[in-house]
């Protein structure tokens, strides 16, 4: 009896400790399973990327920045993007020491889970705030995006924050010792009324000289301002057998002819496709406003993710199209002003007012910097080179960049092409010689050239 009783305790103990064992490998299977639901990677997509550009750019066009000042916002962004990219893909190599003022970005712990493509997103809308005036229309989407991804996965979430915070603050070191708050402080530029062939403000809001020391914002690749400095101008000349004089005439006749024909004229399309000006004054009646729009720069940064979108560019590649196109449209920017201010060339609209007709206006508004040379020429010339080495010559696409303002989209068999519309357009609206124009684009693509054969940053 007492053995039987000895037996039934035994079996009820094993039992027991089978059930046990049961419970317990049930419950490592339910927590893994929990595991594996809370440590599902974070997904950023292209399309995210690209979205968060648009909305940057829908803010300068609200903060109204000047084209050379929105180069510089789309610049280092993309930079530290491209930065978190490459230390985690092998076929593309770091900037640093490429871009001489450039050191290297932290690198996370090993131990730590940081998604790369999260944080070069991150990082790439931390210091776009920084870059522009209404922080808090970035935050609000910033915040919307941080609130879903904190959900998915909270350790990777704040792991990788905290990473591309620290690469943000590095970078944005190095970008505020580009000389651009030191510029912010000089004089004005200084108006010669005295001499005939100097820039002066046009109308109607006869504005100031916009960025007259913008040669000295610290460049990327160039080895200075002036490495790219073109011919100087045709001589101030009103003799009407002058080159100068034939030029200022071409302007008056050619948007003569195009007013004639009216909104129908290609050239009147072209001008206005390319308009590119982020502040436009409108007068109406004692009223004055602006018409806002995107600037140079940025029409090329939409045609680059354009050309991202054709080719099914992964995050990656993205990444690296909008940093290298950054970076040529940066120095352009700062090749074409150092010009600008040197030859101090007065635009046409003030020579044919005087001379031809005091009641003409040029089809497009002339934008307050001197005449040469022409900024989208230059800007185009490199953005044009720097992406035909991307994507390839012959590189077919639509350029839908201007639908919000209502104009139609334009077709183009290669950025080349585009590039060389861009600048002869400057001459259809009446606001650029066409010494401007030719020297302008052969400026840029030197540019552009240098940016490809310096930047090394493919494996």
């Amino acid at each position: 009896m007492i053995v039987r009783k000895f037996m039934n305790y035994q079996t009820n103990f094993l039992v027991m400790k089978l059930n046990n064992k049961y419970l317990a490998l049930i419950a490592v299977f339910l927590f893994t399973l929990s595991c594996k639901k809370q440590y599902e990677p974070i997904e950023v997509t292209t399309n995210d990327f690209h979205n968060s550009i648009d909305r940057v750019i829908d803010i300068m066009i609200h903060d109204i920045f000047s084209p050379p000042v929105a180069s510089r916002v789309f610049a280092y962004p993309n930079i530290a993007a491209y930065e978190i990219i490459a230390q985690n893909n092998e076929n593309y190599k770091s900037l640093s020491g490429q871009i001489e003022s450039l050191g290297k970005i932290p690198k996370p712990d090993s131990k730590s889970h940081v998604n790369y493509q999260l944080a070069a997103f991150m990082t790439h809308l931390d210091l776009s705030k920084k870059l522009i005036f209404s922080e808090e229309k970035l935050e609000v989407y910033q915040d919307s995006l941080y609130n879903i991804w904190e959900t998915v996965n909270p350790i990777e979430f704040e792991e990788t924050k905290t990473y591309a915070s620290q690469v943000t603050e590095f970078i944005a070191q190095w970008m505020n010792n580009d000389n651009y708050n030191q510029t912010r402080t000089m004089p004005k530029y200084t108006v010669n009324s005295q001499e005939e062939w100097r820039w002066q403000p046009t109308p109607p809001s006869y504005m100031d000289g916009l960025e007259p020391h913008w040669n000295k914002i610290r460049p990327f690749v160039l080895d200075s301002a002036a490495q790219f400095k073109p011919i100087p101008p045709p001589a101030f000349s009103m003799d009407e057998d002058s080159k100068f004089y034939k030029e200022l005439k071409e302007v008056y006749d050619i948007t003569n002819t195009m007013k004639q024909i009216g909104d129908d004229s290609e050239k009147v399309q072209i001008a206005k496709f390319w308009d590119c000006n982020p502040y436009v004054s409108v007068t109406r009646g004692h009223l004055m406003f602006a018409v806002k729009k995107i600037t140079p720069g940025a029409h090329w940064i939409l045609i680059t993710q354009i050309a991202c979108k054709n080719s099914e560019a992964d995050f990656d590649k993205t990444v690296f199209a909008y940093t290298k196109t950054s970076i040529g449209i940066a120095d352009a920017f700062i090749s074409c002003w150092d010009e600008k201010y040197r030859s101090n060339l007065v635009r046409p609209e003030t020579l044919i007012n005087k001379y031809f007709d005091d009641e003409w206006k040029p089809i497009l508004q002339t934008p307050p910097f001197p005449e040469y040379t022409s900024g989208h020429s230059v800007v185009s010339g490199s953005a044009a080179t720097v992406l035909t080495d991307i994507f390839g010559d012959n590189f077919t696409f639509l350029d839908d960049s201007e639908l919000r303002y209502g104009l139609p989209i334009r077709t183009y068999s290669s950025f080349k092409q585009a590039s060389k519309e861009a600048a002869i357009s400057r001459m259809y609206g009446g606001i650029h010689y066409r010494a401007a124009v030719e020297e302008g684009i052969g400026q840029g693509v030197k540019v552009g050239r240098l940016v490809n054969e310096r930047l090394k940053m493919l494996n």
